[in-house]
């Protein structure tokens, strides 16, 4: 059996094409998928790094009473501004991540003098110097000295080189004196 060449019009040719193109879209997608997933890793790596430093400005904030009297300068030592810290996470002395930190006075409640315990040191102060202006028509209003303030507490981590930011809200209660309410 003899084969004819007249037959054969470019077939293998053409399989030959079509795998040829089906082997490039394959390694297309493969190298497609492998840069998404390196996006993936570096984006989880960033917010590994960025997070930290989110928290460690908030606790900043949170560890001095300065941000109840001045919450526009809450952060005795800022980095780039007020209310900023930065971070260098790798030791070349550049800020790598910029924090800025913005609290907020969401309320304050003044206790009343019955919700205190007498016996409770921390509840004596609010009892010192309440009013009492017995004999005089709607003097008293049975309220203490102190008050509970409710703060919400951003830090909006930025990262310098990708522009990246994470914003991270922490609430704090503190008690604080009633002549002070939210400012």
């Amino acid at each position: 059996m003899t084969m004819n060449r007249q037959r054969e019009r470019g077939a293998t040719l053409l399989v030959g094409m079509i795998m040829l193109l089906m082997m490039t879209l394959l390694a297309v997608t493969a190298f497609r998928i492998n840069k998404n997933e390196l996006q993936i890793v570096g984006n989880a790596q960033q917010k590994a790094q960025m997070l930290p430093a989110a928290q460690a400005a908030i606790e900043q904030t949170v560890s001095s009473t300065r941000f109840m009297t001045t919450p526009a300068n809450a952060i005795a030592s800022p980095c780039n501004g007020a209310n900023t810290t930065c971070s260098d996470f790798n030791g070349d002395g550049a800020s790598d991540v910029v924090v800025k930190v913005t609290p907020t006075c969401v309320s304050t409640q003044i206790l009343p003098v019955g919700a205190l315990d007498y016996a409770d040191p921390n509840d004596a102060g609010c009892l010192i110097n309440v009013g009492q202006d017995f004999g005089v028509v709607g003097a008293t209003n049975n309220n203490s000295m102190c008050a509970n303030m409710l703060w919400d507490i951003q830090a909006k981590a930025t990262d310098t080189v990708r522009e990246t930011q994470i914003t991270v809200n922490q609430g704090a209660a503190i008690r604080a004196e009633a002549i002070n309410p939210c400012p």
